[in-house]
């Protein structure tokens, strides 16, 4: 047992870190078992070079059942297992989730067969969670920790669990740490704030668009004085800001929820990019910005993309391109075959105001607008990129921002060539 505590504490650190910076909400009890752990791990590292004088000093410093009360006093459930599956380890956060006492499941061997037995169903599908109802990948394959949100209806569990391969033990079975955290009432606080959202998005729709009309009409009266046509033209464009601003709101909730609608078909990106720059256009002549296509010189391979998802997403980098330019600024948009990949790099480059580099990192996060934004225009709703960001990696690809301050900015995004490369079905997004 001692030399199987001693072999979680890497892998264990690893994990809680990996774990806790995708997770919302931090509990306070569980940072301070955190920092122990970590403790306890880096004196680990320091000792280990010493060899049997390191042994002796972790001997002294940390019994046994130090490191045993750690866990089994950890907030979050945990489950050791060797390779076959044989239960080595089960903690008291784990007791209560699966209601069964450590007694009978430590030294039990769960197969995929334990799905049937009403006690160790829970368990199976966390050991085995392709057999859960609902299993949603959150890391990359072959990569440690391997992490997956598993949903449950009866009982009702949203779950997600961190799995990691411990420190090899010569001579030993490899063994397994599954941490698993108990997200259900973090998970119906998102959905009530997402309903809620949705639901007033929808209420506010439709009045909207009757303010809107109302307001187009006032606006093409040719008898309304000169002061009276800036008050309804002003008044016109806080309408359609507000409209966007909900249209945008419901756009979320529903990327969010995992229902924003994918339909997917092969594409010639070229021709596509082009039509999105004709109708971007008369925007760009009317702001003053020059919009260029450089077309690639050789023919691209098709992509797999949603063609009225996708165009909003390129719609919404052309639009911060012409809003934040300069005047006689200019737009300039390329496509490429990546290098040595099964991708298409598209980078759109403008000459505006450009990001510092303090906040570009934030450039994606839903509601940042960089503080010079704000400064050039004062309208926006900084929910533009988030949305742009998740439509991408909707598509299999990934998104990125270069820019200089005053001189410009270049977003760049790729798209699979590949079908496989392109998620097979939509998923909930975390908020």
């Amino acid at each position: 047992m001692k030399f199987l505590l001693l072999s979680l504490i890497p892998a264990a650190a690893a994990i809680f870190i990996s774990f806790y910076f995708l997770t919302i909400l931090w509990a306070s009890a569980a940072a301070l078992l955190i920092l122990s752990v970590l403790g306890l791990f880096f004196a680990y590292i320091k000792l280990s070079a010493s060899g049997r004088k390191a042994k002796t000093a972790i001997n002294a410093e940390v019994s046994e059942s130090e490191l045993e009360s750690i866990l089994n006093n950890f907030g979050d459930a945990l489950i050791i297992y060797d390779d076959s599956f044989k239960v080595l380890f089960f903690n008291n956060a784990g007791e209560k989730l699966f209601m069964i006492n450590e007694g009978e499941i430590v030294d039990i061997t769960i197969g995929p067969e334990a799905v049937n037995d009403s006690r160790l169903r829970l368990i199976a599908q966390i050991v085995f969670p392709t057999l859960a109802p609902v299993m949603i990948p959150r890391s990359q394959a072959g990569t440690w920790p391997q992490i997956v949100d598993l949903s449950f209806s009866e009982p009702q569990l949203e779950l997600r669990v961190s799995t990691s391969q411990l420190s090899q033990i010569p001579g030993k079975p490899a063994r397994f740490l599954k941490v698993i955290q108990n997200r259900t009432h973090e998970v119906a606080l998102l959905k009530t704030k997402s309903d809620f959202v949705s639901v007033a998005s929808h209420q506010l729709k439709t009045p909207l668009t009757y303010i809107d009309w109302g307001l187009e009409a006032l606006n093409g009266d040719e008898t309304l004085s000169d002061s009276n046509k800036e008050i309804v033209s002003g008044t016109l464009k806080a309408s359609k800001l507000l409209s966007e601003i909900v249209e945008s709101l419901l756009d979320i909730a529903r990327i969010e929820e995992g229902r924003f609608g994918y339909k997917f078909e092969e594409a010639d990106i070229s021709d596509f990019l082009g039509k999105i720059l004709e109708q971007t256009m008369p925007e760009a002549t009317r702001a003053g910005v020059r919009i260029y296509f450089e077309k690639p010189a050789v023919q691209l391979p098709k992509v797999f993309i949603d063609p009225q998802r996708l165009s909003l997403a390129i719609s919404n980098l052309l639009d911060n391109g012409i809003r934040y330019n300069v005047k006689n600024g200019d737009v300039i948009v390329r496509a490429s075959q990546a290098e040595g990949k099964p991708f298409i790099e598209v980078s759109v480059k403008d000459t505006g105001i450009g990001i510092s580099p303090e906040e570009i990192e934030k450039l994606f996060v839903k509601f940042f607008r960089a503080a010079n934004a704000i400064k050039s225009q004062t309208g926006g709703t900084g929910l533009g990129l988030y949305i742009t960001k998740n439509i991408i990696e909707a598509h299999g690809g990934k998104i990125r921002a270069e820019s200089e301050l005053n001189r410009g900015t270049t977003f760049y995004f790729t798209l699979p060539t590949d079908q496989s490369l392109v998620p097979q079905r939509e998923v909930p997004v975390e908020a």
